[in-house]
């Protein structure tokens, strides 16, 4: 067994929800690796979208950016959950320095 994947979703009760990491191919893996680009896709979304509506010549109203903000939350939160079911899937590397 090679371990246990991060999905990107939280299971029962806002818990981290993990996968056998045994078999890359699954559907339940294939399914998370879909998600996780959905979610990286729509990250870059709104990230351009916040840029145009701060960024742009008129002045944002506050629920605009209110709601901007709240969106960006979403979308760091699902890919700081990427990073981290990915990061843990690197394997670790010799340190070099000693």
């Amino acid at each position: 067994m090679t371990g246990l994947r991060r999905l990107p979703w939280d299971g029962p009760e806002g818990k981290p929800a993990f996968l056998s990491a045994d078999d890359s191919h699954s559907l339940l893996s294939r399914l998370a690796d879909e998600v996780e680009q959905g979610q990286l896709d729509a990250a870059q979304t709104v990230v351009r979208l916040a840029r145009e509506l701060l960024g742009g010549t008129r002045a944002a109203a506050p629920d605009e950016v209110r709601f901007a903000a709240i969106r960006l939350i979403e979308c760091l939160t699902d890919t700081l959950r990427v990073a981290e079911a990915r990061g843990a899937s690197i394997p670790a590397q010799p340190d070099d320095t000693g």
